[in-house]
């Protein structure tokens, strides 16, 4: 197995309160075939002086003005060499130390071009605020609001180059037109990997505001109607319905 060589990228961006302990659960993962990948968008906070205590631990780092959390995360998987990437965004960090190592096996086990889980999403005081769990993938998922969490999402590097990287086109939702594009317009086989593999602090861009959250529905819409989705409309509806069960 660990002849599978992973890559993981992280974008920052002014993170200093949280990018120490997404390294540090990074670094304390049980797979040795790790390329990490750091992206930072050129911070004027502390983050780089934390990002340096663990230099070591980083293959790559790069630090320079970007066009945004998708043109950075573009970045890492150009500059990735393993055979499978998959990210994980600076305030968030691994479930348990285990995580790679399962979606290592996962790859290796069921031949899949993409493997992704589940995720809990914590408050300030690491409290269990939604527990996000899918299941399987399939050719009508889509259709009725179905959506993986996307910092468990890894996949086969080649994908990127045959059918597309991170669209800046698509605002905050650029994370689910991509996904959308693999799994639903390509039918890039998938696995659901059972398991908490993120814990993600609570309060994302698309869900600061009424106003941005609206931006994300539209971005959301442009997205189903690019990539086949049949009804977009009513998936539009039952994307944030599926959320309402993540609550118990």
């Amino acid at each position: 197995m660990y002849g599978l060589k992973l890559s993981l990228v992280t974008v920052v961006y002014n993170a200093q309160d949280s990018i120490g302990e997404c390294i540090e659960s990074v670094i304390s993962q049980n797979y040795p075939d790790l390329e990490y990948i750091i992206v930072d968008g050129g911070s004027t906070d502390n983050t780089l002086n934390v990002i340096n205590r663990y230099r070591s631990n980083i293959n790559i780092l790069v630090s320079e003005p970007d066009l945004g959390i998708y043109d950075a995360m573009n970045k890492g998987i150009r500059l990735a060499t393993g055979q499978f990437v998959g990210m994980l965004n600076a305030d968030d960090q691994f479930a348990d130390t285990d995580v790679l190592k399962s979606v290592a096996a996962a790859f290796e086990q069921h031949n899949t071009g993409v493997i992704y889980g589940d995720m809990d999403i914590i408050g300030q005081r690491q409290q269990i605020i939604r527990k996000w769990r899918t299941g399987p993938c399939n050719d009508n998922s889509f259709n009725f609001g179905f959506m993986p969490p996307h910092p468990t999402f890894y996949c086969k590097r080649e994908l990127f180059e045959r059918l597309g990287f991170y669209s800046l086109d698509y605002g905050s939702a650029a994370d689910f037109e991509l996904m959308l594009r693999f799994l639903h317009l390509n039918k890039v086989n998938s696995h659901h990997l059972k398991k908490v593999m993120v814990k993600m602090r609570t309060g994302g861009v698309s869900s600061k505001s009424f106003k941005n959250r609206i931006k994300a529905w539209q971005f959301d819409l442009k997205a189903m109607r690019k990539n086949g989705v049949t009804f977009p409309l009513m998936a539009i509806i039952l994307k944030p319905v599926q959320k309402i069960f993540q609550f118990f």
